[in-house]
């Protein structure tokens, strides 16, 4: 097989960090890194502009690194709600994709494109998860999602806001489990129907 050096222009998981030379069969080199963007060819004839790409390359990373770390700190302890419909055992119609959080993120002001969001596969069951964002390779902060079943709560809303209507809506969700966890209304209230 035909192999061939380049030079990553960008991060490649599972082949290499940007600025680095690595050897890659040349199909895959041609085919996906040269046009994608994501590396330049290592040839001799280049040597000098490779030199020059690296050194480019490292400014660009401090720049990037130091970014990330701000945006991370922001990022840190961010929670985000979704409600949506559940079947059987749990599970839900629709699941929680890396797009629907990163548009929810959006929303709360946060620029992440929706590929450094580290989900194997979407959610689709209900619960709490933490998903980590990798906004640099040295930078992943991680955001807490919640999944609930449709009508529990309010979406996905900021942690100040999201604090008032939970304190509001703590009181009617207890008197409503008092009244399922014993089978049958309070003594009083089935008084007072009779009555009428």
């Amino acid at each position: 097989m035909a192999y061939m050096e380049v030079l990553l222009s960008e991060d490649v998981d599972n082949l290499g960090h940007r600025g680095q030379i690595v050897r890659v069969r040349a199909g895959y080199g041609r085919n996906y890194l040269l046009p994608q963007g994501l590396a330049i060819e290592a040839s001799t004839g280049n040597k000098r502009m490779i030199d020059e790409q690296k050194r480019i390359l490292a400014k660009r990373e401090n720049r990037e690194k130091a970014s990330a770390e701000q945006q991370g700190g922001k990022l840190n302890g961010v929670e985000l709600a979704y409600d949506r419909r559940v079947g059987e055992h749990g599970i839900l119609y629709g699941s929680v994709t890396a797009m629907d959080i990163a548009e929810s993120l959006k929303r709360l002001g946060y620029e992440v494109e929706r590929r450094r969001i580290r989900l194997r596969e979407p959610i689709k069951a209900v619960g709490e998860y933490e998903v980590v964002i990798k906004l640099h390779r040295d930078v992943t902060p991680a955001i807490k999602v919640v999944v609930r079943k449709e009508g529990a709560e309010e979406k996905a809303l900021p942690q100040a806001a999201a604090a008032q209507p939970e304190a509001a809506a703590a009181p009617e969700a207890t008197a409503e489990e008092a009244v399922v966890e014993s089978g049958e209304p309070d003594k009083p209230d089935s008084g007072e129907e009779s009555d009428e």
